[in-house]
């Protein structure tokens, strides 16, 4: 199964929206890539990639992220690098998320920089 269009989700950036790209005239733009004569860049990253259909395999192995497709669905994911998540781990910084309370009040893990905070996980199966 040749995969034409594809919906991408990049992990690096779970704020920003999900990208549909052309896999045969990729534009990676909206993902903060650019396609240059050396490759695929992105700020001072450049992954040289060979012309015409675009290897996403190829493109996260080089970058050393993870990739997920699903080619019947027409989506895959792009998780965010092993070296920026190794970084995270060692600064003892938890990535910020907002939860709500019971009571529906809504909190943001940032407004307890400096304290300690204890977080209770709970699943039911």
């Amino acid at each position: 199964m040749r995969l034409v269009n594809l919906t991408l989700i990049d992990g690096e950036s779970p704020t920003r929206a999900t990208v549909t790209i052309d896999t045969e005239r990729p534009d990676l733009a909206m993902l903060g890539w650019e396609c240059k004569a050396e490759g695929l860049c992105r700020d001072d990253v450049c992954i040289p990639v060979p012309a015409g259909a675009l290897d996403l395999a190829a493109v996260a192995n080089a970058l050393q992220r993870p990739l997920v497709v699903d080619a019947a669905a027409g989506v895959g994911a792009l998780g965010a690098s092993s070296l920026e998540r190794g970084s995270s781990l060692r600064s003892g910084t938890a990535p910020d998320f907002e939860l709500p309370d019971l009571n529906g009040k809504r909190w943001r893990l940032s407004q307890f920089r400096g304290r300690k905070v204890v977080l209770y996980a709970y699943a039911s199966w």
